[in-house]
This record gives C-alpha cells, sequence and structure tokens, in this order.
C-alpha cells in the first residue's frame, strides 16, 4: 500500500513545488498515512487545508480503505 500512496503523492507534488513546498511520505500504518510537509508547506497557514482537502481526499479517493492523513 505504501507504493500506492507514494504514486498518488507524486501526481500532487507538482502542484506544491509550484508554491516551494513537497511532501514526504512518512509511513502507513493502519489506515493512516503519515506525511511531513517540507518548504513553504511546512510553514504555510493554509498546510492543514492544503493536507485534508488536497492530499487525505486524493488519497482517500483511489485508496478508500485509507482513513485519515496524518501531518508529522
Amino acid at each position: 500500500m505504501k507504493e500506492q500512496v507514494e504514486a498518488i503523492l507524486e501526481k500532487i507534488r507538482p502542484m506544491l513545488m509550484m508554491d516551494g513546498g513537497n511532501i514526504e511520505l512518512v509511513d502507513v500504518k493502519d489506515g493512516e498515512v503519515f506525511v511531513h510537509l517540507v518548504g513553504a508547506c511546512g510553514m504555510c497557514p493554509s498546510s492543514t487545508m492544503t493536507l485534508k482537502m488536497g492530499v487525505e481526499r486524493a488519497i482517500k479517493e483511489e485508496i478508500p480503505e485509507i482513513k485519515r492523513v496524518v501531518q508529522v
């Protein structure tokens, strides 16, 4: 499942990189995806919305077993 999540993140990365940020996959465990937002995304006040409305939604659409995405 980790490979599936990484493939989805590869699709999202260009959008984040346009704003000076990026996302790193830390782990996938028990239906939860743990990520680390870096660069501009790590300090952005909108990072929570990006994480929930962008990243989490994209992952859940393709992998329904995922319950949530957590920033670490």
